[in-house]
């Protein structure tokens, strides 16, 4: 198992969740949801999170081959979705609309962990990457993902202060291009092995 671990499949994968998890440029929704709510679990909507990824990274193929869908064609269909989020980000464009009946009161669970976090993006991300990284780095990059979600929303409210509002468009824009670039290769190199 120790043998198939990179430093190099670590970075990606940390960094293309983290692109997806747009934790930075969800700061301003964060901050939204503590000033409606009064407070925000941040334990326990990285758990929550955390257990959504994790029983998708494992269960997803399964559910995959239950429909008869290969990982290379919905690798291609999740770069396409990372594609689209990168527009979001870059363009600031919105493609993929949150649900108005959403359930009022505690937002920990919903909206938070769900879909903010561990959202469609993230899942198909997560089944995108198994078709070209190996379990325990994605593992282990959704592990210091889910450590920077915990510490971002504990401290959410300085980090807005900090950064500001440009701040926070700037870094918004600079990983949603990174994410385009990873969407782009994603597709390309999974679309290949379909031909």
């Amino acid at each position: 198992m120790f043998s198939t671990v990179s430093v190099k499949e670590i970075f990606s994968v940390t960094l293309i969740l983290f692109s997806v998890i747009d934790i930075l440029g969800a700061i301003p929704i964060i901050v939204e949801l503590r000033r409606r709510e009064g407070h925000i679990e941040s334990g326990k909507a990285t758990i929550v999170a955390g257990l959504l990824m994790f029983l998708f990274l494992f269960i997803g193929t399964s559910i995959l081959k239950l429909f008869g869908v290969d990982v290379e064609s919905f690798a291609v269909a999740g770069a396409l979705i990372m594609f689209l989020l990168g527009l979001e980000m870059v363009l600031n464009i919105e493609i993929f609309k949150p649900d108005p009946e959403q359930s009022s009161g505690n937002s920990t669970i919903v909206p938070l962990a769900f879909p903010l976090l561990a959202g469609a993006g993230t899942m198909t991300t997560l089944i995108s990457l198994r078709a070209e990284y190996e379990k325990v780095n994605i593992l282990v990059g959704v592990v210091i993902n889910l450590i920077v979600v915990y510490l971002v929303l504990k401290s959410s409210g300085k980090i807005s202060r900090i950064l500001g509002h440009s701040g926070t468009l700037v870094l918004r824009k600079v990983f949603g291009i990174i994410l385009l670039a990873i969407a782009i290769k994603l597709a390309k190199g999974n679309y290949t092995q379909l031909i």
